[in-house]
């Protein structure tokens, strides 16, 4: 039974536990603004001296979302807290695949993941080693058509991808992700290799989280929830995020159960 702490608050259960993954988008922002309550959590888990990771599926490096939290206004003392799917992608790739071609696809802005090695981008997927995906190209970013038509020949290669997320909203606006482009090319028969939640690598990277009682806290049932299920995690669920729907009108029991995901605590949005 998952309980709901919009009663009680996070400060209810805080003294469980001795570090805490926080998901960003969907908890701490919505992508156009911070959320206060959220940052209010953050500085009283600092004031307890409780250890947290700001852990997001962002396909950028921990650097470019730092500087994107510093525009909404976010305080440097929380924003050192962040590590990103893209941080550990790039990690990756810099021990396994420096010296080999890839074909880009997302958007121009997520360029600096591999500035450092861009010499390496080919214009054409025919002749890449193989394929970086951080999401959907600006004028393809709603069509997953457009995509299967680009796969179609190069099933071979092996996929990267930097952001297993498949949706996100941005304000009131739903957007697809890296995730839902790299279901495309799996369903296909393409071999794809995810960083970010809910896989252990981008979890084991951030921190040391060796026998340390840990509480996941995040809006998404197939990323934050499940990551935190197969890590043997306790689990926060964000409801006013990206299941919002879902929960509104089944309730969390029978939404977390068609997710095959469970959840021990529930709040409309992170609150002390």
């Amino acid at each position: 039974m998952t309980k709901n702490l919009d009663k009680d608050g996070l400060s209810s259960i805080v003294d469980n536990y001795q570090l805490f993954y926080v998901d960003l988008w969907g908890v701490v922002h919505n992508g156009i603004f911070l959320h206060q309550e959220a940052i209010k959590a953050l500085n009283e888990l600092t004031k307890k001296n409780k250890d947290y990771i700001l852990l997001t599926n962002a396909p950028r490096p921990n650097h470019a979302v730092k500087s994107f939290l510093e525009k909404l206004g976010m305080q440097k003392e929380i924003r050192d807290h962040v590590f990103t799917s893209g941080e550990a992608a790039l990690n990756y790739l810099k021990e396994n695949l420096l010296g080999k071609t890839f074909f880009h696809v997302g958007p121009p802005r997520d360029f600096d993941l591999f500035i450092d090695f861009k010499k390496m981008k080919s214009e054409n997927i025919d002749k890449c080693d193989y394929i970086l995906c951080t999401g959907l190209f600006d004028n393809h970013d709603k069509d997953l058509k457009y995509y299967k038509d680009l796969f179609e020949n190069c099933l071979e290669k092996k996929m990267i991808c930097t952001n297993p997320d498949l949706i996100v909203d941005r304000g009131d606006k739903r957007e697809l992700c890296a995730g839902s482009v790299a279901m495309v090319f799996e369903k296909m028969g393409g071999e794809v290799v995810y960083f970010g939640k809910p896989y252990p690598e981008v979890y084991n990277q951030s921190i040391d989280n060796k026998n340390k009682k840990i509480l996941s806290i995040g809006d998404n049932l197939n990323t934050d929830i499940k990551g935190a299920n197969l890590l043997n995690f306790d689990s926060l669920i964000i409801s006013n995020g990206v299941h919002k729907n879902e929960i509104k009108e089944k309730g969390i029991e029978k939404t977390s159960k068609s997710y095959e995901a469970i959840c021990n605590y529930i709040q409309s949005e992170l609150k002390w």
